[in-house]
């Protein structure tokens, strides 16, 4: 899978790092001149361009047109949208992944800015402070198809219905617009099936659509 990567910062580099041990082909961009010479010499498995991702001609001599994947992971947040606007609009980039610094600015991470996966540190960062803090609470992990689905997770206290009904996962009768993906129970994943039954403690999972928060709060929280 041929992949660029916009910034040449800690994340761009560690992301490069990992898919190039995962036999992908890589190109990194990084506008510093001599950050881009000093990644050359430390990032053999990659192609190390000295450009500005946020020029169009840039983007042109590293075949973004051709990538599967664009990953901007720059550290300025308007660049990362540039980025993302043009790899999508001009370059017709199938996948476009976007880093999000300042979780204020999420919103804008979305199809409008050819962004098809936004990954916000602060916001994963915060949704792993709530963890630790919040049970019965919604939390969201991520946001996915453009901002449309979102990855969310509860933990279930006693007073969720579905502990204190003791309903399987069939006997929820979730909607359409929300499905569970994994149960974390005692620190080890469990696939859930129709039978799946839920306790105090557990950790559920689900693929949820924008709207649905009114509906995950009545099957899960008390």
């Amino acid at each position: 899978m041929k992949v660029v990567i916009a910034g040449g910062g800690s994340v761009g580099t560690s992301i490069a790092i990992d898919l190039a041990d995962r036999h992908h082909d890589v190109t990194l961009m990084e506008q510093v001149a001599s950050t881009a010479e000093r990644l050359r010499a430390q990032l053999p498995g990659v192609t190390v361009m000295a450009a500005d991702a946020c020029e169009y001609a840039s983007l042109h001599a590293a075949d973004v047109r051709g990538a599967d994947v664009v990953i901007a992971a720059t550290g300025d947040d308007e660049d990362n949208l540039v980025v993302s606007w043009l790899s999508k609009q001009e370059f017709g980039v199938p996948r476009v992944i976007s880093r999000i610094n300042n979780a204020r600015n999420e919103w804008l991470f979305n199809e409008s800015w050819g962004v098809d996966v936004s990954v916000s540190t602060p916001a994963l960062i915060t949704s792993l402070v709530d963890e630790a803090v919040e049970v019965g609470a919604i939390i969201q992990l991520m946001t996915l198809a453009h901002g449309r689905m979102r990855l969310i997770e509860v933990t279930l206290d006693k007073n969720s219905p579905a502990v204190v009904n003791d309903q399987t996962l069939d006997e929820l009768r979730l909607p359409d617009s929300l499905r569970v993906v994994a149960v974390v129970r005692n620190e080890q994943p469990l696939v859930p099936s129709s039978g799946t039954h839920f306790l105090e403690g557990d950790h559920v999972v689900l693929m949820a659509r924008i709207d649905a928060t009114q509906e995950c709060a009545a099957a899960f929280i008390g």
